[in-house]
């Protein structure tokens, strides 16, 4: 397999995480995003959006967004299991899930960010500001649900999820823009416990081969 992706964009990252988890091998395809990589044509007849991340299958089939390639990962690799077996334990975890790729990522990702600054003028601190506070209202959230639910060392559970596949990265651009993470112990610890752990050491940033200060 090939992955297409960049090594800051958090939607790369939780797919790394999960090829990671689940030891399959592919071969990894830098594209600079902040560079404007993903709008030249060369990429463009690899990804129709023009995003990353782009899984690549062995057959010469193309996946893209990032949550349907790892539940398609989970249904080809069942093992580890990425999705819970039980509906109400699946559900909750996509939901826990969403919470992160649907309500926060989506408001704070590098277009948006850019759009705020070149087309509406904001500065950057402004920016920065906008930035921190959906982050930090939405990890508000997500500590409530992890405060609600089963327990455990990850978001649900004692082995990883979707859900960790997805707060992970989250927290690590959070760091970048210096977004509060007090009051957030259940998150935290999860983030730690993952951490810990080879297959998201192995994905972050700073691991991949494109990776820069």
């Amino acid at each position: 397999m090939k992955l297409y992706n960049y090594f800051r964009s958090s939607a790369s990252f939780r797919v790394r995480i999960a090829l990671a988890l689940k030891s399959q091998a592919y071969e990894y395809l830098p594209v600079h995003v902040a560079k404007g990589e993903h709008r030249q044509a060369a990429f463009a007849d690899v990804a129709l959006e023009g995003l990353v991340p782009v899984l690549e299958l062995d057959d010469g089939t193309r996946l893209t967004q990032s949550m349907a390639i790892i539940e398609y990962l989970d249904e080809m690799h069942p093992e580890p299991r990425l999705l819970p077996a039980s509906p109400v334990e699946r559900a909750r975890v996509r939901a826990l899930s969403q919470i992160v790729a649907c309500e926060i990522h989506p408001i704070n990702n590098l277009r948006v960010l850019k759009y705020l600054t070149r087309e509406l003028g904001v500065d950057e601190d402004a920016k920065n500001a906008w930035y921190r506070h959906w982050v930090r209202t939405g990890l508000e959230a997500f500590e409530r649900q992890l405060a609600a639910g089963p327990g455990g060392r990850h978001c649900h559970g004692d082995t990883p999820t979707l859900a960790d596949c997805c707060l992970v990265p989250q927290i690590f651009n959070g760091q970048r823009f210096n977004t509060p993470f007090d009051g957030l112990p259940r998150t935290m610890a999860v983030f730690e416990a993952c951490m810990a752990l080879p297959a998201f050491q192995h994905a972050q940033p700073s691991a991949c081969p494109d990776a820069e200060d």
